[in-house]
């Protein structure tokens, strides 16, 4: 999941929700998040938070 600032905290939640397990958590590349939207308030996403 893509998430901006805001939203890293629902993103963790959902992947701990949904898998039981702890998310692994990347903040962004400055040349990788100006095209990439958070998936909750297309902002711009800052962070990647994956089950892998």
């Amino acid at each position: 999941m893509y998430c901006c600032e805001e939203h890293v905290e629902l993103a963790i939640d959902i992947i701990v929700d949904e898998l039981e397990t702890f998310p692994q958590l990347t903040q962004m590349e400055d040349e990788q998040n100006l095209s990439t939207a958070c998936e909750y308030c297309r902002n711009t996403a800052i962070y990647v938070v994956a089950n892998k």
